[in-house]
């Protein structure tokens, strides 16, 4: 009887209407987004677009200030793109890594820096983007999507021989693997952004003044190298997928 009612009750509460908190919902036609996301995402977009505009409206030989920093982020995302792609096939692939790294860093860094919650909204609150499974997951999906037409760009429908090595026996582990790719960037992300939002909450409220501090400098830290180990696992799986398995042939 316990797990008929159970199953009437799943049956009745659709896994679509399950969430975390309320959300500020835009209604267009047949569809609902989620308008927090979509507010702090434009934000968050057009800060590094003008960031990027004024920091490389001038450049000059001997860069300096905006300039300098930015060539410096640029050489750091080229190295990780380097040392997880490889050096001759790297390059065309900086510019998806930045962005990835990039967004997700300015996304949690609006979230630990800015009090969204002195905003008010009909319903719901402003928050970090990648405080939502679906942005996270949208992510993943993406990097995914690059793993895919790296490997099949460069070795065709010999892409898929990799699923039967060493042993076709594998199969099933190796199909199972590129599911479990997206699931474990997705909720690795979201998981530690929410808990380090959660945090931060709890502790203000207890201790309002001083006690939240440090806290917010580690959740810095900590969305930093979410951003680190996102980037550097999409560049990763991308250059795994790079490896030629046709060149043999």
């Amino acid at each position: 009887m316990y797990y008929t009612n159970i199953d009437n009750l799943l049956t009745y509460i659709p896994m679509s209407s399950v969430e975390v908190g309320k959300h500020l919902y835009w209604q267009i036609g047949n569809y609902k987004l989620h308008g927090q996301v979509f507010l702090v995402s434009w934000l968050v977009i057009a800060v590094l677009v003008i960031t990027a505009f004024y920091g490389t409206r001038k450049l000059e030989r001997a860069p300096e200030s905006l300039q300098n920093f930015m060539e410096f982020i640029l050489e750091f995302l080229q190295d990780i793109a380097k040392n997880q792609i490889g050096e001759h096939e790297y390059r065309q692939w900086v510019p998806y890594i930045s962005t990835i790294f990039l967004f997700i860093l300015g996304s949690n860094w609006a979230g630990a820096l800015i009090p969204w919650k002195l905003i008010q909204l009909p319903e719901g609150e402003l928050a970090a983007p990648t405080n939502d499974i679906n942005t996270t997951v949208a992510l993943s999906l993406l990097t995914s999507l690059a793993y895919f037409y790296a490997g099949l760009t460069k070795n065709g429908l010999g892409y898929f021989s990799r699923y039967i090595e060493p042993t076709p026996v594998l199969l099933p582990i190796n199909i199972l693997e590129d599911f479990t790719k997206p699931l474990s960037l997705s909720f690795r992300l979201f998981g530690n952004v929410l808990a380090d939002e959660l945090v931060v909450s709890v502790f203000t409220l207890l201790v309002p003044i001083l006690i939240p501090l440090p806290v917010m400098i580690l959740g810095l830290f900590a969305s930093s190298i979410q951003a680190l180990i996102f980037s550097t696992l999409s560049a990763a799986y991308i250059g795994e997928a790079l490896e030629g398995h046709g060149e043999s042939d």
